[in-house]
């Protein structure tokens, strides 16, 4: 396949080695053994390639030595491309050597979600119909990374056709969580959140329609962002807010970063919001006295795990600390549910209709059940549907006239056994569908606000566990700088799995 590499480990080793050119061996430039380039933000490696501290291959053969220590563990980059992406960084250390203008992600190591088309990289939707699939052209997202100066090393696993929020699929089988190689790391951006967890790239893209991007990143100590609708580009030209692409880090400095080289109008996305992305570069640092923040209920009676509650509840006077007036509201939740669920079978059968139809060993149970209840539905259901999501639009306005900011719990369990596909129960709260359990995402993402996954601490099994902050409309500015002022009060990012 063009461009893919799947090399022998001593043809793997040096690859890697061809990249530590300055200094010792396992030396970079400015004095870091080079596995500790793994461990920093992306911010700080764009300023050492940028200011000729530590070169874009260095900073390479880093990520590629530490993918080759520990991701046949856990399966999150499932197409490798080292050679390729060694070249490239080769080529960014000739551009800023030559006084170039480099982009704000000079030399940084990405990996694409595999629901994403790369030019010459194998692109298989997690699905056996495009297990040999090469695009021929990068997605809009994948150009824009590029154009900003990141490099891609690969491609990052996700369940098929990114249904669903545990990743596993038949072309390369399930991710392990980080934490606990038994567990899941969630979905359906599951193989770029573990990347990130573990070192084996600084940025990472990812989507997000139920959950897929803060999900994955709860269950792994990373950070995800759902940015507005329209915030960032996606391929299809679609009037449903309900999906979106975004960016995932170790850290919010790291998203906003990634975010300024994505964000932007698009001309083929009927909803693109017409403004730069150039401002999320700015430092995020905000004063919060006085900003009014809704704490959860219990999101309309919605079961939530014991040890999840204890966790998000927990920090609730790291807002207080931080000069927030906090108080328990939340939107009206009613209905939302069956409406979600009826728009997501409704967008979701001509995707898999046909190919359920051709051949339906292919296709995972799950989705075969979305098709099978997008025939039931009748233009009544799908009418009240979205009279619904027009209601919860109104109601989020009405909401966040009250309130700046809203926190909740981004899953409402801790990460289960990898070998389930899904709860089927919380507590005694039998699951009506593979989605259910994944409420506490979902029913923001009817909102159409912005929303953050961070992490806010561990189960006493030391799972983490993640806290959803949501702005308000098109307000991603305010969500991000909220999330890092969390983030600097409580530090549990900076815990990283054991793994080594």
């Amino acid at each position: 396949m063009p461009n893919e590499t799947r090399i022998s480990r001593r043809d793997f080793g040096r690859t890697v080695a061809a990249g530590l050119t300055a200094g010792a061996a396992g030396v970079g430039a400015a004095g870091q053994p080079s596995g500790e380039l793994t461990t920093l933000s992306a911010v700080e490696l764009v300023r050492l390639m940028k200011t000729g501290q530590v070169s874009a291959r260095e900073v390479m053969a880093a990520h590629l030595a530490r993918i080759e220590q520990v991701n046949a563990k856990v399966n999150a980059i499932v197409t490798l491309v080292a050679e390729r992406a060694m070249a490239d960084a080769a080529r960014a250390d000739e551009q800023r050597a030559a006084g170039r203008a480099t982009g704000v992600l000079h030399g940084l190591p990405v990996a694409h979600k595999d629901l994403v088309n790369t030019a010459g990289i194998r692109t298989t939707y997690g699905s056996r119909f495009h297990k040999d699939n090469v695009p021929t052209r990068d997605a809009t997202l994948v150009s824009r990374i590029r154009a900003a100066g990141a490099i891609t090393v690969g491609k990052t696993n996700t369940p098929e056709f990114g249904a669903g929020s545990q990743t596993f699929n038949d072309v390369f089988g399930p991710t392990r969580n980080p934490y606990d190689l038994t567990k899941t790391c969630g979905g359906s951006s599951g193989g770029a959140a573990v990347a990130l967890a573990l070192g084996l790239v600084p940025i990472a893209d990812g989507s997000d329609t139920g959950g897929s991007l803060r999900n994955p990143a709860a269950f792994c100590n990373v950070v995800g962002f759902r940015p507005s609708p329209g915030r960032v580009p996606v391929e299809s030209s679609s009037w449903s807010p309900l999906s979106v692409a975004g960016p995932m880090a170790r850290s919010v400095g790291d998203v906003a970063l990634f975010l300024s080289a994505i964000a932007g109008p698009h001309p083929a996305n009927p909803l693109s919001i017409d403004e730069a992305g150039a401002r999320y570069a700015q430092p995020l640092d905000r004063a919060f006295s006085g900003a009014r923040v809704a704490w959860w209920r219990d999101l309309g009676g919605l079961p939530v795990e014991a040890d999840v509650c204890r966790v998000v509840d927990s920090v609730r006077e790291v807002f207080e600390d931080l000069g927030c007036e906090v108080e328990d509201d939340e939107p009206d939740f009613a209905g939302v549910n069956e409406a979600f669920t009826t728009l997501r079978y409704a967008a979701n059968h001509p995707r898999y209709s046909a190919l359920v139809r051709q051949r339906p060993e292919w296709v995972k149970d799950t989705i075969k059940y979305e098709v099978a209840e997008a025939e039931k539905l009748t233009a009544a259901d799908v009418g009240r549907a979205a009279a619904r999501q027009a209601r919860l639009f109104d109601q989020s306005r009405e909401f966040f006239e009250r309130h700046d900011f809203f926190v909740l719990p981004v899953t409402q369990v801790a990460p289960f056994d990898v070998t389930i596909p899904y709860p089927t129960s919380i507590g005694a709260t039998k699951m009506t569908s593979y989605v259910d359990w994944m409420r506490s995402c979902f029913y923001v993402t009817l909102m159409a606000n912005p929303a953050i996954s961070v992490p806010c601490g561990f189960t006493d099994g030391g799972l983490p566990v993640g806290l959803q902050i949501v702005g308000r409309h098109r307000d991603d500015w305010s969500v991000l700088q909220m999330a890092a002022a969390f983030e600097r009060a409580t530090q549990f990012g900076r815990r990283r799995p054991p793994l080594a």
